[in-house]
């Protein structure tokens, strides 16, 4: 098990970190360090002995991270952003058809279960619309946008 990283390398984080209840001062669930950005290699370290653990100094943050090996990817490596995240409410921008039939009218509010880059196709987000009872769609990033509640500036 030798580590894919040394001291003072540059990496990027690939999913959100939040407090497991281990980071003072934070409450537990809390972000700590938002997916995409970047940080440096301070310390390399094992838990249980089967997993390489990296202490990871995130400047802008100002927070020094525990993460997997597999939660990182080098700095120079390909990195497609996401405007949106797991379990986000999002609406459709536009109608969304399925076999040619409108199953999601324009304005229609769902949830975001999950995500795929591509790049190619950009980000696709798998998205449960709550006025659509069927499977849950794979719809462009382009095609959704945030949920405000009526209200909301």
């Amino acid at each position: 098990m030798l580590p894919r990283w040394d001291y003072g390398d540059a990496v990027r984080v690939t999913r959100n970190v939040r407090n497991d209840g281990t980071f003072p001062g934070v409450p537990t669930g809390d972000l700590l360090v938002r997916r995409g950005r970047i940080g440096h290699v301070r310390d390399v370290g094992t838990f249980l002995q089967d997993q390489i653990i990296y202490s990871v100094h995130f400047l802008a943050e100002g927070r020094l991270v525990g993460c997997r090996e597999d939660e990182l990817v080098g700095v120079d490596e390909a990195w497609i952003e996401s405007r949106f995240e797991v379990r986000q409410r999002v609406r459709a921008l536009r109608p969304l058809a399925v076999g040619g039939e409108v199953r999601v009218p324009a304005g229609s509010r769902g949830e975001i279960l999950n995500l795929e880059k591509s790049a190619t196709q950009g980000v696709v987000y798998q998205t449960h619309f709550d006025c659509f009872a069927g499977i849950p769609l794979w719809v462009p990033e382009a095609a959704l946008g945030e949920w405000r509640r009526p209200g909301d500036a």
